[in-house]
Formats: C-alpha cells, structure tokens, sequence
C-alpha cells in the first residue's frame, strides 16, 4: 500500500511538473513580442523550457504519461503529445481513453498513426483498429507480414465483449516429446519472453492443444525428462466466440495468470493473460459507472461544451418527461395539500428514501448479472428476498418517519399514513429495482444504462401518489 501511495504521489508531482513548464513555456511564447527582450534570449529559454519538459515526459511510464494528457486542456495536451517521442505514441494511445484518444488522433497525420500502429503487436492494433481511420488500418495491413495480417484480421472479426477481442498471439509452444533441455535452449535464444508468460503451451504439429508446461515446473525439472512426462491436464480452454465476461470471472476465480484459446477443432490460436482481463474489467466498470449516471459514452474532461452537452442530453430529457410525470400526480392532489400544508414538506421524505432503497437494490442486481449469479431458478426467490427486505425497512423506517410526523403535527392519523406509505414506496422500489436491470438484460441492453435516472423517476412519482392518495382517503 505504501509503494501505491508513493507511486501516486510521484504521477501527482509529475503532472504538476508538467503543468508548470507548460505555464512558463506560455508566459514566454506571449512575452515574445516584447520589445525589450533580446530574441535570441527568449529562443533559449523557450527551447530551455521545452527541453525540460520533453526531458520530464521521456523518464514516465506510459501509463502515467496518459494520465497526464487526460488532466491537461485540449491545447497543453497536443503541446505535450507533441513532445512524446514517436516510439512510444502506440504505448501511450493504448494507455488513454477513448475520448482523450480521439483529440489525439485527429491531432496525427497518416503517416505517424501508421508508425505508432507498427510499434505495437498484433492484439494491440486491433484494440486500437475502431479508433484509427481506414486508410491507416489498410496501410497496416499492407506492412505487416502475411501471419500477422491473419492475426489482426481475426482479432478484428471479434465484438468488443468476445473473448477473441482479448486474445494476445504473442505466446510459447513446444512438443511432448522434446526434453526439458531442448526446450531452455529455446528459451535462452529469445531475446525475451511475453509478458504474463506463466506456462507453456503444449501442442502437437496441427497446433492441437495437448497441455500445460508451468514455466517454474520447468526450472525445477532435470534436463533429461521428456515434456510429456511433467505437462499438466488443460483445466480451462477458451473459445473466441465466448464472452468476455465470463472469461474475466474464470481468471478471478482460479486465479490465473494467462489461459489458453483454442477453436472449434481443439487447435490453439492465442491466448488471455491477467492484463488483458484487467483492462477488459476496468472498461466495464467505467461504462457501468457512466450508463448508471446517464451518460451515452465517455467524456473527454476538456471536452468542448456542446460535445458534452449532446453526450449528457437524452437522459437528462426522459428526467425531465419523468419530473413533469412527477408535478402532475402532485396537481391530482392540490386540494388535499392546501387542506393539510404538513403533506407538502413530508411527502419527499417519501420519495427520498424509496429512490435511495431503489439505487441500492439496483446496484445488488446489477453486479449478480456481472458476475453471472442470477437465473430464471433464482429469480423468483431474488425477488421474495428484496420484497422482504424492502418490507421490513419500510416498518423501521416508516415507524420513524411516522413518530416524527406525530411529534411535529400532532396527528397520529398521519404517522400512520406516512408509515404505510414508506413501506408501500420501499415495496415498489424492490420490484422495480430487480425488474429494471432483468428487462434490460433480456432487451440485450446494458443493466446498468440510466437504471439511477429511471428508479429514481419511478419512486418519486409513485411515492407522491402513495403518500397524497392515503392522506386523500384517511385525512381529507
């Protein structure tokens, strides 16, 4: 944890490092024009500057270069993306998200997306292939070798949420029946291993899978003994069509390092390693975490005002369809609430806490769908149980609510009205807070899209109508 702490502290002095060079790198670009400064002194601190900063950039990991970019305005960004050396343009790229991609992209000719391309391995120009124009996806193709444009072209076939999207080529094979020696040999004349590289592939010469060489099995093994003899059963085979999902709940499962992909014939055509299972996780939970705000696709945080308004517009509309739904079954009661004024500062308490109660069984369903754990057999216990547990904070809590209503007003009448309409608003989260991510699910939608605003709009109007209607019909 502490390693964690610093590490983050260091990107954190990074970017103010960054961020500081870029301010004196503008104060001096506009101090240019001033006519008692020498030229070719302000050439020099300018390039000083620059020098410094490039310099700053070049000592980085990737990935906090991209979290630099990502912190910076639209205009210090390209300055520093400028100043990246053009090896690492692919790392980086791969490193950022997608909006901040975009901005870079557009900012690079041809010639160096094709460049940037060409630095990375087959797997990871797919990833970066939709971003990317199709003139530099074709110019790729062209200079890759033919392996390799089979590879990318496969990798590209796959939807995002495949298993094939994930596949990494760049894996070890050997035979079962070479010794252990034959096969360090082998490994000594790499100039060195794929990451994750945590066992060996065993096939046979159609490239059938035949088993698993643990590479610390290997070292330990005499060099004389054949492959066969110490190989271990393949416990789990990916297919390319599967979903990521799954394959991600696998690897945290076993707690694996890397998993073999083979195709319908049994034959071994990449594999999945932890990284790539991670950065698939860490995108879904982004997207969750955005679908559940409201918001159709990531936002670049520099992004121009309109860009964000038209990524933040739709469901900020069905809020407002569902607000106004919400004003009118308030006006269906206005006699009862000019009758006893107490029922317009109570009744959000109402719909407060069947929103929250909504939101948090939402957030339940919504990650037993991720992780695979609910079924048409468990479905109907999944709601009895939320029904139960709605119901008994509806008593709590509405007993609460209701004690403080008496207290306040002096009427026992309400404190029963507004218990009962706790517990009838709590009872209509819990179905709708299961019903809502099931139906998305079944329409092939994300569970998580927009489930806040929807729950939200529900528990507010059918609270207001619980609470009024009871106060219309016991108190009025």
């Amino acid at each position: 944890m502490a390693e964690l702490d610093e590490r983050r502290s260091n990107v954190q002095e990074s970017l103010e490092q960054v961020t500081e060079l870029l301010r004196r790198h503008r104060r001096n670009l506009l101090q240019r024009d001033a006519p008692l400064r020498p030229e070719q002194a302000e050439e020099l601190v300018h390039k000083r500057d620059l020098e410094a900063l490039q310099k700053t950039l070049d000592q980085l990991h990737p990935a906090d270069v991209a979290y630099i970019l990502e912190a910076l305005p639209l205009e210090e960004r390209l300055v520093v993306w400028d100043l990246v050396k053009t090896e690492r343009d692919g790392e980086i790229l791969l490193e950022v998200s997608d909006a901040v991609r975009e901005t870079l992209i557009a900012h690079m000719e041809t010639k160096e997306l094709v460049a940037a391309a060409e630095q990375l391995d087959t797997d990871e120009i797919a990833d970066l292939a939709p971003d990317l124009p199709r003139e530099v996806i074709q110019d790729v193709f062209r200079s890759l070798p033919v392996e390799e444009r089979e590879q990318l072209r496969a990798a590209m076939s796959y939807p995002e949420d495949a298993v094939g999207a994930l596949m990494d080529f760049d894996m070890l094979t050997v035979r079962e029946d070479i010794t252990v020696e034959v096969v360090l040999r082998y490994l000594r004349r790499l100039d060195e291993m794929p990451d994750h590289t945590d066992q060996l592939f065993v096939v046979d010469r159609e490239e059938h899978l035949l088993g698993l060489l643990p590479v610390n099995r290997l070292l330990v093994t005499d060099l004389d003994v054949p492959v066969s003899k110490i190989m271990g059963a393949v416990s789990l085979k990916l297919h390319p069509e599967e979903k990521a999902q799954d394959a991600a709940l696998a690897f945290e499962r076993y707690d694996l390092v890397s998993a073999p992909v083979v195709d319908g014939d049994g034959k071994l055509v990449g594999r999945v390693t932890v990284n790539g299972v991670m950065d698939f996780i860490r995108d879904e939970t982004a997207s969750e975490m955005l679908s559940a705000g409201g918001l159709r696709e990531e936002e670049d945080l520099f992004a121009s005002v309109w860009n964000s308004v038209k990524n933040r517009w739709t469901w900020l509309a069905v809020n407002l369809v569902t607000a106004f739904v919400a004003s009118r079954v308030i006006g269906l009661f206005e006699s009862s609430i000019a009758k006893i004024v107490a029922l317009a500062a109570l009744m959000p308490i109402i719909a407060g806490i069947g929103g929250n109660s909504g939101n948090q069984t939402i957030t339940m369903i919504v990650r037993s769908l991720a992780l695979g754990q609910i079924s048409t057999a468990n479905a109907s216990k999944l709601f009895a149980k939320e029904i139960g547990v709605s119901a008994i904070n509806g008593l709590i809590w509405g007993s609460v609510v209701g004690l403080f209503a008496f207290l306040i007003y002096h009427q026992w009448q309400l404190g029963v009205v507004m218990t009962s309409a706790m517990v009838l608003n709590l009872l209509l989260a819990a179905v709708m807070g299961v019903t809502i991510p099931l139906l998305m699910q079944k329409l092939g939608r994300d569970p998580a899209m927009g489930s806040s605003v929807m729950i939200t709009a529900i528990t507010d109007s059918g609270g207001f109508f619980i609470f009024l209607g009871l106060a219309t019909l016991f108190l009025v």
